[in-house]
């Protein structure tokens, strides 16, 4: 199983981004999917997380500024986020809680990280 998140860039204050991540590999299903993120000399922290069902969770740095979705269908989490700070700058990391083909447990998978620069 593989993640591979997309989307990240430079983003000027108030600005707006979506970041993508896309699972794949051989998948029996997935639980929860989420976005964490680090920036420089801090722990990876949550941004949003979703639930198998759609029931969100968001940290409270970015509540009323983030949107977290998902596609099951295409093995995909969404983040969009507005109103950008350049406290938001940081390596931003999806995540799946996922059930692998020849697998009975779940287990979480990380992608790559992608790179979101606030700043003027």
């Amino acid at each position: 199983v593989q993640l591979q998140a997309s989307g990240g860039g430079l983003v000027q204050p108030g600005g707006r981004l979506r970041l993508s991540c896309a699972a794949s590999g051989s998948i029996f299903s997935i639980n929860a999917m989420g976005w964490y993120r680090q920036a420089p000399g801090n722990q990876r922290e949550l941004v949003a997380t979703i639930t198998s069902g759609g029931g969100a969770n968001y940290a409270d740095s970015v509540k009323g500024r983030a949107t977290i979705s998902r596609d099951n269908a295409k093995k995909r989490v969404y983040l969009e986020m507005n109103g950008l700070k350049p406290e938001d700058t940081a390596v931003y990391f999806c995540n799946m809680v996922v059930r692998g083909a020849f697998s009975t447990d779940y287990r979480d998978y990380w992608g790559q990280g992608t790179q979101v620069t606030v700043s003027s």
